[in-house]
């Protein structure tokens, strides 16, 4: 055995086994003291990076949830409205059906109702004005896809949140095919022998049939009226047409190929080609065309763009002209500005929804509606007349449907869209959390062990270098 006194490789072996626990416990004081055992890059690099990874996508699941909440409230703010706004049109059309009373209503009556309804519509545009989030006004159109025409015939309707804002010259609309009405056109004069002959003319519409014999006696206008003013009672949506030659026809009052109604009359040619045998009228057409280029969906007068179209899905247009576009030509042009209200309902980018709100204005209800009094809209309904009064039940009736189905939009994007989305981030948020810290998170069971492991193997350390250190003290025992 050799006795050396330079080094000392007992104390310095002990010295190293020392340093590396010295090293281990402090790791484990830091992992205990942060709760977490990736402090740093150096305590697992790749799993830093995974971490680090995760951590930003919760805290982009938990800002996601706060989106959604704030956009539920939002959405709920504008339904608030729109529910109010329903509620004064019900009162409006309870007006006009007691205008249209006409055997009983007096002159200030009638402007007793016209007044009452012009208050509350004057509410409702200030309903559609002042209702707002914040400072965000909802109901005035500038929360939607707003957009105007150029052309004789055309008309804006509407967009979707997916459609594009058009470039400074718009979007060329052209017209195939003008849309039509369903149609029925006696070639056989109505006479006063068949009146007195006991003519029958049936009629049936949407589920509806109204069946006149005439009565003996009376005159071919008189008997009209009479099947005309039937007709209206049983609310079929028809109207009678009287030819200069004496043929009669009857005509949907609405455009397109879904309307339809069939005919019957005694005698051949007057409605039907056979005697008391039903025949179906010529069918509507609906508009055909194209927005930008692209082929459009076409119902009764309106065209719209189709889902699968780049820049104008859901982008829908009124064409009410009577003559379709020659080739090489356009009937106009639509512009678009899309401002719809969008919301960032994920973590990452892309992950959007957005919807768009009406103006509920009542300049910009039930337009385009085809009515004898010519109302533009709801604001120009008037009552004083009993014409006025039957035109304006029909605008009215159009304008709760349109709000009733903005407020079903709003519901079931806030539901279906909304509140989902919100079940499923919270869901994702809390695995995420757990997969982080499974990755991070200390195991104070396990570090707690490895801790008093290491302050064990510390005091032995320093015990076995105290007694390395007095190995050399034996070299004096030679001296």
């Amino acid at each position: 055995m050799a006795f050396r006194i330079n080094n000392n490789i007992s104390s310095i072996n002990t010295q190293r086994q020392l340093e590396q626990i010295n090293r281990a416990s402090s790791a484990t004081l830091e992992h205990l003291s942060s709760g977490m055992k990736i402090n740093k890059a150096a305590d697992g690099p790749a799993s830093l990076v995974i971490s680090e990874n995760m951590r930003a996508q919760i805290s982009g699941l938990n800002q996601a949830i706060e989106n959604s909440e704030n956009g539920i409230s939002m959405v709920q703010t504008a339904e608030g409205a729109l529910a109010e706004v329903n509620r004064l049109l019900i009162d409006v059309r309870q007006l006009a059906v007691h205008a249209s009373n006409e055997g009983v209503n007096d002159e200030k009556m009638l402007a007793a109702d016209q007044a009452e309804i012009q208050n509350a519509l004057e509410t409702i545009d200030r309903i559609s004005n002042i209702s707002q989030f914040g400072t965000k006004r909802l109901l005035n159109g500038s929360r939607g896809a707003n957009g105007v025409t150029n052309g004789e015939g055309l008309q804006f309707v509407g967009a979707s949140p997916t459609t594009n804002t058009s470039p400074v010259e718009g979007y060329a609309v052209t017209i195939d095919q003008v849309a039509t009405k369903s149609q029925v056109s006696g070639t056989t004069a109505l006479t006063q022998e068949m009146i007195d002959a006991g003519e029958t003319l049936t009629v049936s519409e949407g589920g509806k049939t109204v069946s006149f014999t005439t009565n003996a006696g009376e005159s071919v206008d008189g008997n009209l009226n009479e099947f005309q003013t039937k007709i209206e009672k049983a609310g079929l949506d028809l109207e009678l047409i009287r030819g200069q030659d004496g043929a009669i026809g009857l005509r949907h009052k609405k455009f397109g190929s879904e309307f339809e109604f069939s005919v019957a009359s005694t005698t051949a040619g007057v409605l039907s080609k056979v005697g008391d045998v039903t025949d179906a009228a010529i069918k509507g057409m609906d508009v055909r065309g194209t927005i930008n280029g692209e082929e459009a969906v076409g119902r009764g007068q309106v065209l719209t763009g189709k889902d699968n179209a780049p820049n104008v899905a859901g982008l829908s247009i009124r064409f009410n002209g009577d003559k379709a576009t020659e080739e090489g030509q356009i009937a106009g042009t639509v512009s678009v500005f899309q401002n719809s209200l969008k919301f960032q309902v994920g973590a990452n980018e892309g992950q959007t929804a957005a919807v768009s709100i009406r103006n509920m204005a009542p300049r910009s209800l039930a337009q385009g509606m085809d009515t004898k009094s010519e109302f533009q809209s709801l604001s120009e309904i008037d009552v004083t007349s009993f014409q006025g009064a039957q035109d304006a039940i029909q605008l009215i009736d159009k304008a709760i449907t349109q709000t009733s189905e903005e407020r079903g939009k709003l519901g079931a994007f806030q539901k279906n869209t909304l509140q989902s989305n919100l079940n499923n981030l919270r869901v994702a948020s809390e695995n995420l959390t757990a997969a982080e810290s499974v990755i991070r998170d200390s195991d104070m069971a396990a570090e707690m062990a490895d801790f008093t492991r290491n302050q064990i193997m510390m005091q032995s350390s320093m015990a076995m270098l105290a007694q390395a250190n007095q190995k050399e003290q034996a070299v004096l025992s030679l001296l």
